[in-house]
């Protein structure tokens, strides 16, 4: 990176990083929680990250929910087992529906059959249970299972300027 292109980071955007990259407050406007926490206003947090992005300093800003937070805890991936020749239309139609989140081909083996995936997001198991079969009626598709993840696993991303991070340098 050269001289010019050099961003010089003050004591907000460090502040500002350190909480952006913490989770964001569920709530109607959480820029505004973040910004009382700043003593800015709601406007300056956002600019703040619209300069960030545009500048290099930030590549990209994104939010994930917490689907098990509000309520989403059935979250099968359904394995199908569809013929070579209907993969790319099947792979379509399922890839349309707006239950869908992910669908995706994979190889198969002997002993697992499967080549298209779809993941989808329900309250329950028996709302699952009825998207499954609503898929399987559009594609005309009877081989399926659905899987279930047996234990959330925690979710983590890149920490910059945290306390852990500034001890170990110093």
């Amino acid at each position: 990176m050269s001289k010019e292109n050099k961003i010089k980071i003050g004591d907000l955007d460090i502040k500002l990083i350190k909480l952006l990259q913490e989770d964001i407050p569920l709530v109607e406007r959480p820029f505004l929680e973040i910004s009382k926490d700043l003593n800015i206003s709601e406007k300056e947090v956002i600019s703040w990250i619209k300069k960030s992005l545009k500048s290099g300093l930030m590549r990209r800003f994104g939010a994930r929910i917490s689907h098990r937070k509000i309520g989403i805890n059935a979250n099968p991936m359904i394995a199908w087992k569809i013929p070579e020749s209907k993969v790319e239309e099947c792979g379509n139609i399922l890839a349309k529906n707006v239950e869908v989140t992910h669908c995706y081909e994979r190889a198969t083996s002997v002993e697992w059959p499967y080549n298209i995936y779809t993941m989808i997001h329900c309250k329950n198991k028996s709302q699952a249970d009825k998207i499954a079969k609503k898929l399987s009626d559009q594609i005309k598709i009877t081989d399926y299972i659905l899987l279930y993840s047996i234990k959330e696993l925690k979710k983590t991303h890149m920490a910059y300027f945290s306390e852990k991070e500034t001890n170990k340098k110093g």
